[in-house]
């Protein structure tokens, strides 16, 4: 099974940083927004094993992205 969780990428001044706002705790750091993403494939994958490995729930994705236009 898999599910696919929302990830903010943000950058930094040595790179990018991500998180996943469905799962608080869970961030990653990269020097590419490629880098970042895989690092958080593997830091969600890490976060939910440890949260089953400590009889937790796994939450659902529930966070939605999208962008807004303004006049800027």
């Amino acid at each position: 099974m898999t599910v696919r969780y929302l990830i903010i990428i943000e950058p930094t001044p040595t790179g990018y940083s991500a998180y996943a706002p469905d799962l608080p705790g869970c961030v990653a750091t990269g020097d590419t927004t490629i880098a970042v993403e895989a690092n958080m494939r593997e830091a969600i994958a890490f976060h939910l094993d440890g949260l089953r490995a400590d009889g937790h729930p796994v939450p659902p994705p529930h966070s939605i992205g999208t962008y807004v236009e303004v006049a800027a």
